[in-house]
């Protein structure tokens, strides 16, 4: 049977609330979304040690399934007034067909070639060139599967630049993807890092699938300690507010690679790191920006 969803913009006051009462009122589900997503108005929810942490987005999107026959505008109205906050008048409903959606989700993702020896293969597909550097990864809950830009630039600056042996962090891990294909690439010892509990589990669980050996841990846990190689694939917030941080686990001579930056916030991340580092010219992939810069001695 198809159902509805129901998408209502909301500041981020609100957007919990208004998630819980609307489940409280029948919705079969409810997730959030960044409304400024992909812009330069994207909000990172992160919380390093001397950072705060946001709680919300200051623009959030709720996203609500409703069952075929629900009145959409009654049950956002009952979900206001449960929360105390007017009805939202910006929102949309649409009519989400019945599908197998187990299979429509594996046909969208395919393999993905990221360079002439690097692919990243879903589990429920057969790689594509057996004697390639292939990473199995599943879609999983935005944490990065190299179908974004940012990725990519990452991947193929590691393919092209890690010799072997390189000591690297991935700052950021998300799925540790970007851990998995330095280890697939030959650098090690690596350890992976995120604030998100989630994320380490799920770059555990993706190693083990890999069978490659990294550690992966919450910030707090990471022990002291440099590295020859940083990649941070976060956003240009966060590593604006980790200078200090991020440079000091780099060790002399050693790159530094960010990347989650919008080509026009490109100046801004070099300044702020100039004076720790030396950077080659900005690689762009679809308006985002690769940087890489050498720890001065």
């Amino acid at each position: 049977m198809p159902w509805q969803s129901i998408r209502i913009r909301v500041d981020s006051e609100h957007a919990e609330p208004l998630s819980d009462a609307l489940m409280e009122q029948g919705a079969l589900s409810v997730s959030l979304e960044d409304a400024d997503a992909g812009t330069i108005d994207e909000t990172p929810l992160f919380g390093e040690p001397d950072h705060p942490s946001a709680a919300l987005w200051p623009r959030s999107i709720v996203t609500a399934l409703l069952e075929e026959d629900a009145d959409a505008a009654a049950v956002l109205a009952a979900a206001s007034a449960q929360c105390g906050i007017p009805a939202p008048a910006d929102y949309a409903v649409e009519i989400v067909d019945e599908q197998d959606w187990v299979r429509l989700t594996q046909a969208q993702f395919e393999p993905i070639r990221i360079s002439e020896r690097l692919w990243i293969v879903p589990t429920w597909h057969t790689a594509p060139d057996r004697g390639a550097t292939n990473i199995k990864l599943d879609p999983g809950l935005a944490f990065g599967t190299g179908t974004h830009p940012t990725t990519r630039l990452c991947l193929r600056w590691l393919d092209t630049h890690l010799a072997g042996g390189e000591a690297l962090l991935d700052y950021g891990c998300g799925s540790g993807i970007l851990a998995i294909a330095a280890s697939k690439l030959g650098a090690t010892p690596i350890d992976g890092t995120d604030i998100d509990p989630q994320a380490i589990r799920a770059s555990r669980d993706n190693a083990a699938l890999n069978g490659i050996t990294a550690h992966f841990c919450l910030p707090d846990e990471l022990a002291p300690g440099q590295y020859d190689v940083v990649v941070a694939n976060i956003l240009t917030g966060p590593l604006k507010a980790m200078v200090g941080l991020l440079t000091g686990r780099v060790r002399a001579g050693g790159r530094l690679v960010l990347s989650g930056i919008l080509a026009e916030q490109a100046e801004d991340v070099m300044a702020a790191y100039r004076d720790g580092f030396v950077f080659d010219p900005p690689e762009i992939d679809d308006g985002w920006v690769r940087l890489v810069g050498v720890r001065r001695r």
